[in-house]
């Protein structure tokens, strides 16, 4: 039973990954920590844990807790990532990890110094529906894979939010735009060589808030626009030469849309739907961490996969900045 730890009380923890705990085989809530006790006795009381802790370092020191879960402001991540491995706690860490590709390295060593297993919580990695579309592709159901396109949008202009405040690793890019990259990755197997992008910023917040993308994978390209400040939408099409694959609910299945995947063939006289509605991809997630700490050996997205996840949203603020193709 992997006895869980959450540092902070952040919207994400309460209302997707403690349920997922609760829910999940294996897994046990044992503690909720925050800088305020009062605020982690609340929680703790509220969702069942044994155990609250005034400050996060309090519960990294607790030998009842054996995994913890971090969905600080951005800016934090690496930080107690480093402090949870040092204490010998296994981690999984809201995306993105890091602000830049090369802050992950120190991780990597850590965690191989420990023995832990840390990563990076892309909680798409579990759902079925991406599972499925990587089988489709590899099966050869829409030919040659030519181009993907994706959209990730949502508004939300409250100053207050960490998403609109550049100091805590704000931005449309390092929120959102990890997950076109991400499941195109996921789904093709393959790996960019050059990004493209075209960046603007709010005048008062200082955060990207809509970028037009394009990376190169050498076989395909992928395109895809995100704003912190449109309509919400989110999809995924992969373009072949003998059909599409059409994904809903891309990312925040059930939020969003229902998840479900459509394929169709070249001359739209054929077509088939899967539907995942019951699927719960951060539960899946959370089991899957355990599973991994039990020694399954079953893979986990690994702080390797976020180096190279990181590498294209470094390379897509390069080309914005030097309004030229950067390499990945």
């Amino acid at each position: 039973m992997l006895r869980w730890g959450i540092v902070s009380g952040a919207k994400i923890a309460r209302e997707q990954v403690i349920p997922a705990i609760l829910k999940a085989e294996g897994c046990r809530l044992e503690a909720i920590a925050s800088r305020d006790r009062s605020r982690a006795e609340t929680l703790a009381l509220h969702f069942g844990a044994p155990h609250a802790f005034g400050s996060y370092e309090a519960m990294l020191e607790s030998p009842e807790v054996d995994a913890v879960y971090i969905p600080l402001p951005t800016s934090q991540h690496v930080e107690w990532t480093l402090k949870a491995i040092e204490a010998g706690k296994h981690v999984l860490v809201e995306k993105p990890l890091a602000l830049h590709a090369d802050q992950i390295q120190p991780l990597i060593e850590a965690r191989d110094r420990h023995g832990v297993q840390v990563a990076e919580a892309f909680m798409v990695r579990y759902h079925p529906q991406w599972l499925l579309v990587r089988r489709l592709i590899e099966e050869g159901r829409i030919g040659r894979l030519r181009h993907v396109q994706g959209a990730f949008s949502y508004h939300n202009v409250d100053p207050a939010n960490m998403r609109n405040q550049v100091e805590l690793g704000g931005g449309a890019l390092p929120d959102i735009g990890v997950y076109p990259v991400v499941t195109t990755r996921l789904s093709t197997g393959l790996e960019p060589t050059r990004a493209r992008a075209r960046i603007e910023r709010d005048p008062k917040f200082g955060t990207d808030i809509f970028s037009e993308c394009e990376v190169d994978f050498g076989a395909f390209r992928l395109s895809f626009y995100l704003s912190t400040q449109l309509a919400a939408r989110q999809t995924m099409v992969f373009h072949g030469t003998e059909g599409f694959i059409e994904v809903d609910g891309a990312f925040n299945a059930g939020l969003y849309a229902q998840a479900a995947v459509h394929w169709h063939d070249q001359n739209h006289g054929h077509a088939e739907t899967w539907r995942f509605g019951a699927a719960d991809q951060y539960r899946l997630q959370t089991e899957a961490f355990a599973r991994a700490v039990a020694g399954s050996g079953e893979p986990l997205f690994s702080l390797e996969e976020s180096v190279l996840n990181q590498r294209v949203i470094d390379a897509l603020y390069a080309s914005d900045r030097d309004k030229a193709d950067a390499p990945v």
